[in-house]
C-alpha cells in the first residue's frame, strides 16, 4: 500500500467517523473492563518510513527497569502537556525526547482513534510519514532498542492474534502481532489493529 492510498483512506476515515473516543481501548475484547481512575491524555506517533522497498512501522522495546510497562514494546509517546496544544505535538515532542527523532523529518497526515486503557490513559495515535534519512538518538533509560517492521506484514491479518492472560485472577484477551523475536502485543497492537481496519475496509 503506498503513501497517497494510506492518506487518502485516513482522511476519508476522519471526515466520516471523526474520533470516535469510546470505540477502542482494552475493553474492546474484554467488555466490561473498565479504565482504573480518572482517564489522563496521551499521544503516540504511528511512525511510517518510507523505505525503497515498502513502508515500514517504528517501534520501540521499552528498557526493563522502568515502572511501567517495562519491556513491552511501544510507539513513541507519552503524556500531553499543557504546553503541548496538540496530540500532535505532544506525539512530535515525546519522539523527540524518546529516540532523538527530529519533526523536521515527520510529516502528519492523520489520527487514529483514541485508545483508553484500563490503566486511566485515552491515548491520541498520531499517524506520521518519517523522512528515511532521519538519525535517532534514543534516550537509554527509556528505550532499549528502536526498531522497524515492514507495514505490509501488520497489515497482513494472518499476523493478527488474539492472546490472553490471566490477571489478578481474571481472564484478559489482547491482540498480538509477534514478529520475529518482538512481541507485539496489548495498546500498541490495538492500535495497530485500528489502523489495519482503516486501511483495509473495502472502498465501496
Amino acid at each position: 500500500m503506498n503513501k497517497s492510498t494510506i492518506i487518502m483512506r485516513l482522511e476519508r476515515s476522519f471526515e466520516t467517523f471523526g474520533i470516535r473516543s469510546s470505540s477502542r481501548g482494552d475493553h474492546d475484547l474484554n467488555p466490561g473492563m473498565q479504565p482504573l481512575g480518572e482517564l489522563r491524555e496521551a499521544a503516540v506517533l504511528v511512525p511510517l518510513v518510507e523505505r525503497p522497498n515498502g513502508l515500514t512501522m517504528m517501534l520501540t522495546q521499552r528498557t526493563d527497569h522502568l515502572e511501567h510497562h517495562p519491556g513491552q514494546i511501544s510507539f513513541p509517546g507519552g503524556h500531553v502537556e499543557p504546553d503541548d496544544g496538540t496530540a500532535e505535538m505532544a506525539a512530535l515532542r515525546e519522539a523527540e525526547e524518546e529516540v532523538g527523532l527530529e519533526r523536521k523529518h515527520v510529516q502528519i497526515i492523520g489520527r487514529l482513534d483514541q485508545y483508553i486503557t484500563r490503566t486511566g490513559f485515552t491515548i491520541t495515535p498520531v499517524v506520521g510519514l518519517v523522512h528515511p534519512n532521519y538519525t535517532i538518538q534514543p534516550d537509554e533509560f527509556e528505550v532499549a532498542e528502536v526498531f522497524e517492521v515492514p507495514l505490509s506484514f501488520l497489515l497482513d491479518a494472518k499476523n493478527h492474534r488474539r492472546d490472553s492472560r490471566v490477571y489478578k485472577g481474571t481472564k484478559r484477551e489482547f491482540y498480538a502481532m509477534p514478529y520475529g523475536d518482538y512481541y507485539i502485543w496489548g495498546a500498541t497492537a490495538g492500535m495497530i489493529r485500528n489502523l489495519y481496519d482503516v486501511l483495509m475496509e473495502p472502498v465501496e
